[in-house]
């Protein structure tokens, strides 16, 4: 780039500018510094102006005065006229006062004194504006010409590297904050699409777990106590499974009930002394009604007593069901009771099944855990362990109804005709889902010593459960009797009220004699029921010479004394 303007240039210069700013370009602008000291004549390079003494006119337009001889070595003396000092570095030797000095061709005042400005003016810089008008309106005086040279204005047509990189730098500032904003502008969208998503899933899952009511305090099992829809009304489904022992003989009978209105399943265990009723309308247990009467007239009677609408009956062989849990990879339950292996010839062998939380069990180890009754215990303990077992196989069936329905198809077993393989396989689907989800429990049907239910059984089970009404069979026409224990033996009388109630009559408790008896008796009041207590000792396995006329309690028909000779095993 070229000089600017000189500014500065020779140190002893009478003219000097000073910066007050930068262009468009980024190139610095100056202006003339007003000079403090006695104005100086100014250079005139025409040598227009005439001064005192000799001055040089390069192009001879001023008077002329004759020039004396040069000495380019200074050797003659002129006392009238210096010698011509090409730099203006020599000093005058003589003449008179007021000579003018030799010519500076820099515009520089000689040594012997300073030289008067003709009129003091203001620089002008390219690309600045000129002088501002005197305020007072007058005309400002006129500037004179200079001599402009090209070479003094190369820098407005010559490329500034400098000037290019400012536009650039330009141009990347504002591609960056360009870029910037479209980055925050990307980053908010971003933020607000999150929220939104975070928003709809928060709103499914909560719509979720209110539909499958495990939402607290406003889940369908909590809420259905307050709302209108009774239990009556609910929707159920129900099928009956009869567990057949085919090695030691008896059943086990429970319902499985799939309350799709509370998305509520539960397992009812129906003890064996139910009273029902059979086809010829005569009073009976749930056990000889299987036995006797089929699934068919079995499913009525239940439908009778219970008030509910069976769908249909499944028969479970203790083979199908070893088959059964094999298939499903064996089940976990917390085992009550050590269960030794039914198989077993020695006596003291290692149990089967050992009592403990979590156990796993086989085919055969679930079997035998489902028909396990120990001395002494009620059918009531074996019947809550197949409700265990039973949980625990719909816990690891497949909750997709193709899958459940090939479960079934695979053990090849004959079903009742009221229930189809792919009807039954989509049912334990439905309990599989909610056995895996926590929404499944057992129940054991309260039952009295009759064989009748109760109030508490009509309320807890029969109606909130099954939503039907208890109706026991009328127990008028059924032959009572009453059983006390002399036998020394614990367990004899449940096991003479199952077979009571399996025979038809109906059994009152008649408590544990104090003193043991070595023989049996059966007593009957009215000559009438001579016969029934000639049937009831027939039916307890005991001879007929037991039989006598005597005193019976006041609600019973017959009553029977248990001795040292009754063999249950016999009956």
């Amino acid at each position: 780039m070229n000089d600017r303007y000189d500014a500065g240039y020779g140190e002893d210069r009478e003219d000097q500018y000073e910066l007050v700013g930068y262009d468009e370009y980024g190139r610095p602008v100056y202006r003339q510094v007003p000079q403090q000291h006695n104005p100086q004549q100014q250079y005139d390079p025409y040598a227009q102006h005439q001064q005192q003494g000799y001055g040089y006119d390069p192009y001879a337009t001023g008077p002329q005065q004759p020039a004396p001889q040069y000495d380019p070595y200074g050797t003659g003396q002129q006392p009238s006229v210096p010698a011509y000092d090409p730099y203006g570095t020599a000093t005058p030797q003589g003449g008179t006062a007021g000579a003018p000095s030799s010519y500076d061709p820099y515009g520089r005042a000689a040594a012997s004194g300073q030289q008067p400005r003709v009129a003091e003016q203001t620089a002008y810089i390219p690309q600045q504006a000129g002088p501002a008008e005197p305020a007072d309106g007058t005309e400002s005086p006129a500037r004179p010409e200079r001599d402009y040279r090209t070479e003094q204005f190369a820098f407005v047509e010559d490329p500034d590297a400098e000037s290019e990189d400012v536009i650039d730098w330009l141009n990347f500032t504002e591609n960056r904050t360009e870029r910037r904003e479209e980055a925050k502008r990307r980053a908010r969208s971003r933020l607000v699409a999150l929220v939104v998503v975070l928003a709809l899933v928060a709103v499914g899952g909560v719509g979720y777990l209110w539909y499958a009511g495990k939402l607290p305090g406003l889940s369908k099992s909590e809420t259905k106590k307050g709302t209108a829809t009774a239990a009556g009304a609910q929707n159920r489904d129900v099928i009956v499974v009869h567990l057949h022992n085919t090695k030691k003989g008896g059943t086990s009978t429970a319902l499985l009930v799939d309350n799709t209105t509370t998305k509520q399943g539960t397992t009812v265990l129906l003890p064996n002394d139910l009273s029902v009723t059979d086809d010829d309308g005569n009073s009976t247990t749930l056990a000889k009604s299987v036995d006797d009467d089929g699934s068919s007239g079995t499913r009525d009677a239940l439908d009778t007593v219970l008030g509910t609408d069976i769908e249909g009956t499944w028969r479970l062989d203790t083979p199908y069901l070893q088959n059964l849990v094999d298939l499903v990879g064996n089940i976990e339950v917390d085992t009550n009771a050590d269960v030794p292996d039914p198989d077993a010839t020695k006596k003291g062998a290692a149990a089967l099944v050992h009592k403990g939380k979590d156990q796993t069990l086989s085919g055969k180890m679930a079997v035998a855990y489902a028909t396990y009754r120990a001395s002494g215990e009620a059918q009531n303990a074996q019947l809550e362990r197949f409700g265990q077992v039973m949980q625990g196989v719909l816990r690891k069936i497949s909750s997709d109804p193709t899958g459940a329905t090939t479960t079934v198809q695979t053990l090849a077993q004959i079903l009742d005709p009221s229930l189809t393989d792919k009807d039954l396989g989509t049912f334990l689907a439905k309990l599989a889902d909610l056995a895996k989800g926590g929404d499944y429990k057992t129940a054991l049907l309260p039952v009295q010593s009759d064989g009748t239910l109760s109030e508490q059984a009509s309320a807890s089970v029969v109606k909130d459960v099954l939503g039907g009404t208890a109706k026991s069979p009328d127990q008028g026409s059924a032959v009572r009797v009453s059983v006390q224990n002399a036998s020394g033996a614990k367990d004899n009388t449940e096991k003479a009220r199952v077979v009571l109630l399996n025979g038809g009559f109906t059994f009152l408790g008649g408590g544990t004699a104090s003193t043991t008896s070595a023989t049996s008796k059966v007593v009957y009041t009215d000559a009438a029921d001579k016969e029934n207590a000639t049937e009831v000792a027939k039916t307890l396995g005991l001879s007929a010479s037991s039989v006598s006329k005597g005193k019976t309690t006041s609600n019973a028909d017959v009553s029977v004394i248990l001795g040292q000779d009754y063999k249950p095993s016999s009956s």
